[in-house]
């Protein structure tokens, strides 16, 4: 993705709603040059443009958070898969910085197995020959593009393996990783079961907020890897409830 287009999805994810006028003069170019801009998104169904603003297209939609502090996520993906041997057989939950794990995995290893509730993940690797992909059963949720339900815990039961990986959207201190979705977090606990450990996969700004469904991963050894943007108070928090990090 362009580093322009990057930008764009960034401070429309921030801000939600932007003028288009306004995006055009804080990335210095002409108002056409951004309007070719957002529809080239909007083709791509990351962004919507409405009398003269842009928004996102679906908050919700891993496809466009994947544009989102991409290159952080990348990293954050490359060093999760350091961990990850050839002919290993995985798990991994829903997220963008999971979906880029896989596409990482497909491209630098042999005879990877993963095991996901993702409808998207199974897609963004469909062209990778040496990633087998194992899609778990459970009810779809079509903006997530998820499974989750208690058909996630039986399906995810006939598997037993070293790591799952998971994303987050937040972090409560004291308490341990959120997430904005009660089903999603229900299915992130079910895999959990289903693993030796837990390995949670999110950009170091998630630590500045918290959504409402702690994913209680206690019980299970927990290593997080992030961005190198994480504060020391951060870290000594993640660290106080017996959480490893590795740092991207």
């Amino acid at each position: 993705m362009a580093k322009r287009d990057s930008i764009i999805l960034q401070i429309v994810t921030a801000e939600k709603k932007v003028e288009v006028t306004s995006l055009a003069e804080r990335l210095g170019v002409s108002a056409v040059t951004m309007r070719k801009d957002l529809d080239a998104l909007q083709a791509k169904g990351l962004v919507i443009r409405e009398h003269g603003y842009a928004m996102l297209a679906n908050p919700n939609d891993v496809g466009g958070r994947l544009a989102y502090h991409y290159d952080e996520k990348l990293l954050i993906a490359r060093r999760a898969a350091e961990l990850v041997p050839d002919g290993a057989t995985i798990m991994v939950e829903s997220g963008s910085c999971c979906a880029l794990l896989v596409r990482v995995l497909a491209d630098a290893k042999q005879n990877v197995t993963v095991v996901t509730n993702s409808a998207f993940i199974a897609s963004y690797v469909r062209d990778a020959a040496n990633v087998e992909v194992l899609l778990l059963g459970g009810t779809y949720q079509r903006d997530s593009q998820v499974m989750v339900g208690p058909l996630v815990r039986t399906c995810a039961q006939e598997f037993y393996v070293d790591r799952l990986f998971v994303g987050a959207d937040g972090w409560i201190d004291g308490v341990g990783f959120t997430n904005a979705d009660q089903m999603r977090a229900d299915a992130v606990r079910c895999m959990a079961e289903s693993a030796a450990e837990v390995i949670v996969l999110t950009e170091s700004e998630k630590f500045a907020r918290h959504s409402a469904v702690p994913l209680r991963l206690q019980g299970k050894p927990v290593t997080l890897v992030t961005d190198d943007g994480l504060s020391g108070e951060s870290r000594h928090g993640v660290e106080a409830l017996g959480v490893a990090v590795l740092v991207a």
